[in-house]
């Protein structure tokens, strides 16, 4: 796996980063013409989870209908603003979700799954995680 992020060299400081299968994003911190590093990396763990939890829930035979992870974080008041907590809500719609199907897919995911979440964990950070689910 292997990105290359280039300056776009214009006013500000802003980059392009491509993936290898030639996806990209535009990383900016001036101009809001894309996110900031530190919001990729908490869209990157909430992305990771979510892959978790769907195709668990699907093997699960449970039937959702839609999936959302809001992702919450605080940071380190120092330089450098490290993340020290990250909060993963998610909440499930579907038909007749089991309670219990939803946790184990969530703790699943945390333990066992996504690297994004174990990476962040193993560097310090307090990983936490809940839920919701909605009927319809």
């Amino acid at each position: 796996m292997n990105a290359t992020v280039t300056w776009l060299k214009n006013d500000a400081i802003n980059f392009e980063a491509k993936n290898d299968s030639g996806h990209s994003v535009i990383l900016d911190s001036e101009l809001k013409l894309g996110a900031k590093p530190m919001e990729l990396l908490l869209m990157g763990v909430g992305g990771c989870a979510s892959y978790d939890v769907v195709s668990i829930l699907q093997k699960a035979r449970q039937a959702i209908s839609d999936v959302r992870c809001e992702v919450f974080a605080k940071r380190a008041d120092a330089i450098p603003a490290v993340f020290t907590d990250i909060h993963l809500h998610f909440v499930v719609t579907g038909k007749d979700i089991k309670e219990s199907q939803v946790a184990k897919a969530i703790e699943l995911s945390a333990t066992k799954y996504c690297s994004a979440s174990k990476m962040l964990a193993a560097g310090g950070i307090n990983i936490t995680h809940d839920f919701k689910i909605i009927e319809g």
